[in-house]
């Protein structure tokens, strides 16, 4: 329906010339009653005729004809949404007669006005029947011409009321229609009056009836939709039945003969058209979500910065996915698409079309636990200030820490420990201990400054609130507010607004953003981030997280699998994904691969069609070394330092004296069970360190249940309400240590 947008008044507005196939027809005037003839006719007779107001010009009624709509376009001008932005009436912008189809033209003169090209305004014929028939009290016969009727639209002092108009109106009307036909071509008149004309409750225009009866311009009319249409304009608000049978015979009046074949499809479409709620946007909405941000005006056209093409190709990519979850408990995603230099947001899908039954809820800009998807961040600003290196050993072991709430148990994603890391691989493999560490290493309150001057203005608690579970993402976050932090990582640490609208885009050029995390701190997480090796540990070398150009990326799934997320960036667009519920409810077995990951790589390899991305060059402040870690809990490898951090071997801390230990929650921990998790999975790990051959283990001073040892003879212990032992023995059953751990 793009041609039928209308942004302004023409800068010059052509008078319409009419078209080779009109012919006349007869009136449609409402006649006068009984007693008030006399008075009619004397009145018209004695007094002369003046219009109640000065009628406007063609022109001015046309520039002043605003559709009910307004338009969201995207930033190449093609309509994105349709938008009601009057609620008193459904018009579309003005159509002229040149764009009309030929037989609503005919179908209209032979209704409503069959004289109208041989009177100046006044049908004085059929006036004068009209008057006979109130006389002789026959029934009653319209009298009204279009150009009449149309005066009747132009000045509301001629306003009929529910008992009519008074002989006073309809002398003045008279005058306005004859005053009209002076001023106005008949060309002008016709176009007019099918533009203003009310069709069908609150379907004013052409356009409007045209589009919301029958889905179509007025351009494609066929005979019988014209002729039911004229029907309408004698009583828009009858029932089918009536409609139909006037339609029937206006068919007649244009054809000259009564055709069963035609009428009985006209029937039949009265009955499909009339009895259905119209609808005027019938054509794909791209940007609902969106079109609910702008202030719009009736007859607006508004471009914003989207792309339509790519759009639609988000919307369906995650409608296509998210039907792919519906047997994991799956229903709704978001996706937000940003221009790395600019901040404009190229695509913005709020919901999904196919699966969500939250559809009104906006996924960009609705608060979610971001859960991993926060610890760039945290290594960026650890970086930054030479707390850790990349190389840094980082131990990924069971960790208690002790809360005012209690003690703090994170676990990993896999349930399982990795031993000791690097910051690239603790970071590339998302694993949840050393996150953590290393949030005890930064520090709370420092993280969350930290995160805010990246733009996360959403987490507004203090640093006791959301304590060290801020390091997996125990704080809610849009998709919007974080999908924008993403790109301050892609812009060297530099973060500034987001805009969907073309002049503020034009307002900000040229205005550096806001330095939120040095140039190399940034550079060296995105680099990590790209960094297949290191996320191998958890995703494996090849996953949904590899595109076909240099990309950086991260997931994140929050608590009991509410939320899943994947956000990355290229060397020119930000991309961010969220797959969950807007009820809220969990997910079942959805993986940071499975669940966003598979959308946001579709989405980043349509950006680089024909222009694969390249990788980012190397600021100043990065030196680069060959590595080795003593002893080799990683093999050698060339990693990258801040200036004045780099070293060529990395040591682990020496091994704690005592020789064997149980790592665990921690003696005296206190646990409580998830009831949102099913019991069976809920495990507790105690891993043993420097333990003899041989080594059993024991709860409460029974041995443990086979099943419930891994791999690598650690216990995963499911925790039962009350207070525990757990010990450690060697193959000839001595204790060589015990932890105490009460569970609520």
């Amino acid at each position: 329906m793009s041609h039928l947008v209308h942004s302004g008044p023409a800068p010059h507005l052509p008078t319409p010339s009419l078209p080779p196939f009109v012919k006349g027809g007869w009136g449609g005037f409402k006649t006068l009653t009984f007693p008030a003839t006399f008075t009619f006719l004397a009145t018209l007779l004695l007094t002369p005729p003046t219009p109640a107001a000065p009628l406007p010009t063609f022109q001015s009624v046309r520039t002043a004809h605003l559709p009910s709509e307004a338009w969201v376009l995207d930033r190449q001008g093609h309509i994105l949404q349709s938008v009601r932005a009057d609620d008193r009436i459904r018009r579309l912008p003005w159509i002229t007669l040149g764009d009309l189809s030929p037989a609503m033209v005919q179908a209209l003169i032979a209704s409503e006005d069959r004289r109208f090209f041989k009177h100046a305004g006044v049908d004085w014929t059929a006036l004068a029947a009209a008057a006979w028939q109130n006389l002789s009290g026959q029934s009653h016969r319209g009298a009204s011409t279009l150009t009449m009727q149309l005066a009747g639209m132009l000045d509301p002092a001629l306003k009929r009321d529910d008992d009519g108009r008074s002989v006073e109106q309809k002398v003045r009307q008279i005058a306005a229609a004859r005053e009209l036909e002076k001023r106005w071509s008949k060309a002008q008149i016709l176009e007019a009056y099918l533009n203003l004309a009310n069709f069908r409750g609150e379907l004013a225009g052409i356009a409007a009836a045209s589009k919301g009866l029958f889905g179509k311009h007025p351009s494609g009319i066929n005979r019988a939709e014209a002729s039911l249409l004229s029907a309408l304009l004698r009583g828009p608000n009858a029932k089918p039945d009536v409609v139909a049978k006037r339609a029937c015979q206006v068919v007649e009046q244009v054809t000259g003969k009564a055709d069963k074949v035609e009428c009985t499809r006209i029937t039949n479409l009265a009955w499909t058209a009339l009895v259905r709620p119209p609808r005027l946007d019938k054509e794909r909405q791209l940007a609902p979500h969106l079109a609910r941000r702008l202030t719009l005006k009736p007859g607006q056209s508004l471009r914003t910065t989207l792309d339509a093409d790519l759009q639609s190709f988000v919307l369906d990519t995650l409608g296509r996915h998210l039907v792919e979850l519906a047997d994991r408990q799956v229903e709704d995603g978001a996706v937000l698409v940003l221009d790395n230099a600019t901040g404009q947001v190229l695509a913005w899908a709020g919901a999904s079309e196919a699966t969500s039954r939250a559809a009104q809820v906006d996924g960009v800009t609705a608060p979610r636990l971001p859960g991993s998807t926060l610890k760039p961040f945290l290594y960026g600003l650890a970086l930054e200030l030479k707390l850790l290196t990349a190389a840094s050993p980082l131990d990924d072991s069971p960790l208690a820490l002790d809360t005012p709430l209690g003690q703090y148990v994170p676990q990993n994603y896999e349930r399982d420990f990795k031993g000791w890391v690097s910051v690239r691989n603790a970071l590339g493999a998302s694993l949840n201990v050393p996150a953590v560490r290393t949030l005890e290493l930064l520090g709370v309150d420092r993280f969350l400054a930290g995160l805010r001057g990246l733009g996360l203005k959403s987490l507004d608690q203090d640093g006791e609130f959301y304590g060290y579970a801020l390091a997996l993402g125990s704080g809610e976050t849009p998709l919007l507010e974080l999908a924008n932090a993403y790109r301050a990582l892609a812009n060297g640490g530099r973060t500034g607004p987001v805009s969907w609208l073309p002049s503020e885009v034009a307002g900000k050029r040229g205005k550096p953003g806001h330095r939120a995390l040095s140039a190399p701190a940034a550079w060296l997480v995105a680099d990590i981030l790209a960094d297949k090796g290191a996320r191998s540990l958890t995703f494996g070398l090849s996953s949904p997280l590899d595109t076909r150009g240099w990309s950086a990326v991260k997931t994140g799934t929050s608590k009991d699998m509410r939320d899943n997320w994947c956000l990355g960036f290229s060397d020119r667009h930000t991309v961010a994904v969220w797959v969950g519920n807007a009820s809220g409810q969990p997910m079942r077995d959805v993986s940071g691969v499975t669940g966003a990951a598979p959308v946001w790589q579709a989405i980043m390899n349509r950006l680089q069609e024909g222009r694969p991305a390249l990788a980012p060059k190397t600021p100043a402040g990065i030196e680069a070394r060959t590595v080795h870690f003593e002893p080799p809990f990683e093999p050698s490898r060339r990693e990258y330092f801040l200036a004045g951090t780099a070293q060529d071997r990395v040591l682990l801390p020496a091994t704690p004296a005592g020789g064997t230990r149980i790592d665990g929650p921690g003696n005296g921990a206190v646990l409580a069970r998830d009831p949102d998790i099913p019991a069976q999975r809920q495990k507790v790990r105690f891993a043993a360190r420097g333990a003899p051959p041989g080594m059993t283990w024991r709860i409460d001073g029974q041995p443990a249940e086979p099943g419930w040892l891994d791999a690598d003879g650690s216990l995963l212990w499911p925790p039962v309400a009350g207070g525990h032992r757990i010990s450690l023995h060697d193959g000839q059953g001595k204790e060589l240590e015990a932890q105490f751990v009460t569970v609520k």
